[in-house]
């Protein structure tokens, strides 16, 4: 019987071997580090110093011209400091289909695999750095104007300690005549039980309706300049208290990008608290920036690219926000490379490595 299993085993690895160097392997490397100040905040976004790398390669086999793709690898997530406590090393590992316009992708992926970066009212800049992956499914549908994702992501399982919860968020964007863009997000968040719950502790949830319109003013070589508004509501409630809160806000942006190396990014919004359960249950409920509790929020993000191509974005910048009881100021110098089988296969191309710019932003 294990002559039998055994030779059972070496037939399929031999199998997969073949089908292996018959089909395409695929492989990348993303790598980020971060040096971030945060100066001036308050008892929610407390002074502190973020610094650390990330380091998340894959390898994987692509089938049938892409159409069916797995892949594997880790995302590691380190501090810089001395006795390198504190550092995550989570598994990737994913299966991927693909057909015409649409993806789906099941397993536990690269939130960078969304088309759009999610707004910091729905996923804080922290959570960017130190949660790179989700576990559940996404699904993406894209067209020259229009693109679509919806990904579910299962963050805890229960047990006696942590509570279970998940996250559905779904975005969209389509181009209409050619400066005018809608998009918006919708966010549904759920916090369940620990197993064997305590008296007192109940069902929790988090919903965010957030559409805008957007207007590219300006769209030129060396400058382009882009307008953003529209209305965040908020439903949260306690279902141990059974009563709903609906806090809802205006926002506007400003968006310029100069010389191909510097960009300008304002935010501005107001309105009442966007998560008035976040003194009770806090980040596990509540997954954005804690300053779009005030009354009034101002963001400015001014960044430079010092060196941008299609493999690296080494950039330096700051970030003030202002509300309207407190000030903060952060500073920081951030690089981020990426190299796939392709950038590798085109390594001595000047021109196909300056033809993209690569986005520095974590998700």
């Amino acid at each position: 019987m294990l002559r039998r299993f055994a030779a059972i085993l070496s037939l399929l690895v031999c199998a997969a071997l073949g089908a292996a160097y018959a089909q395409q392997v695929e492989w990348s490397v993303d790598f980020a580090t971060m040096f971030q100040n945060r100066e001036g905040g308050d008892e929610q976004t407390p002074d502190q110093t973020i610094l650390f790398t990330r380091l998340a390669p894959e390898v994987g086999l692509s089938l049938m011209d892409s159409t069916h793709v797995l892949k594997g690898g880790v995302a590691w997530y380190q501090p810089m400091i001395d006795n390198g406590a504190g550092y995550k090393v989570l598994p990737t590992i994913y299966y991927n289909f693909h057909h015409d316009k649409w993806d789906v992708t099941t397993g536990m992926f690269p939130r960078s695999l969304l088309p759009l970066k999610p707004s910091t009212l729905l996923w804080s800049d922290s959570l960017s750095f130190t949660t790179p992956n989700a576990r559940g499914v996404l699904i993406r549908h894209q067209k020259p104007n229009c693109a679509m994702a919806l990904m579910v992501d299962w963050r805890q399982m229960q047990s006696t300690t942590q509570r279970e919860a998940f996250n559905v968020y779904f975005q969209a964007l389509k181009h209409f005549y050619a400066p005018v863009t809608l998009l918006g997000e919708v966010q549904i968040n759920h916090l369940a039980k620990r197993k064997d719950a305590p008296e007192g502790e109940g069902v929790n949830d988090d919903i965010t309706l957030f559409p805008r319109i957007a207007v590219r003013a300006i769209r030129k070589p060396m400058a382009k300049l882009a307008f953003e508004v529209g209305p965040v509501v908020q439903l949260q409630r306690n279902r141990k208290e059974g009563k709903w809160h609906t806090p809802c806000r205006f926002f506007a942006s400003a968006n310029a990008r100069l010389w191909n190396w510097l960009d300008i990014d304002q935010e501005f919004s107001i309105g009442k608290d966007a998560f008035p359960l976040y003194d009770q249950f806090g980040s596990q409920l509540n997954l954005g920036d804690p300053y779009w509790r005030s009354k009034t929020y101002s963001r400015t993000d001014v960044k430079a690219h010092i060196v941008n191509n299609r493999f690296v974005d080494l950039s330096a910048g700051i970030t003030l926000h202002a509300t309207d009881k407190t000030f903060g100021f952060w500073q920081q110098i951030s690089c981020r490379f990426y190299i796939d089988q392709g950038t590798w296969k085109h390594r001595h191309d000047k021109r196909y490595l300056n033809s993209r710019r690569l986005s520095g932003e974590l998700r």
